[in-house]
């Protein structure tokens, strides 16, 4: 099964997060790497994770669901929640994004020719007709 099937299988979008989670198991609590979220379940990432069917209680900032390993392989594993978490309840877990400010609008000058001052056209006269060592007296 590639990449695709199991994104066109899933039955909710899911959101992309980098959280801090734990899961509580019979006699122990295992803090976790929560890496996305959606209405069903969650991918976890962690260091000896219980294994396939383990029956767990995930936690996550005052969320608590009761939930079942659905797999587990190589430090990551699939949460099941016992039910489906509204969409509402799901979001305000998942930190929102931050407006960024709009960038200044850089403008080119205008390619149209501003008529020099009297000063300017003098400074310039004197610049071409004098020599490059009278000009820093």
């Amino acid at each position: 099964m590639n990449a695709v099937s199991v994104t066109q299988n899933r039955r909710s979008s899911r959101s992309n997060v980098l959280l801090q989670a734990t899961l509580e198991v019979p006699g122990a609590s295992l803090i976790v790497v929560l890496r996305n979220l959606s209405e069903e379940g969650a991918l976890i990432q962690g260091e000896s994770l219980p294994a396939e069917g383990t029956r767990v209680l995930f936690r996550r900032d005052g969320l608590s669901v009761p939930s079942r390993i659905a797999w587990s392989h190589a430090g990551h594993a699939g949460v099941e929640f016992d039910f489906p978490l509204f969409p509402r309840e799901l979001l305000r877990h998942v930190p929102t994004k931050q407006p960024k400010a709009p960038l200044p609008i850089k403008r080119r000058p205008g390619i149209a020719a501003q008529p020099l001052t009297p000063a300017e056209r003098a400074l310039i006269e004197r610049w071409a007709t004098e020599s490059p060592n009278k000009l820093g007296e």
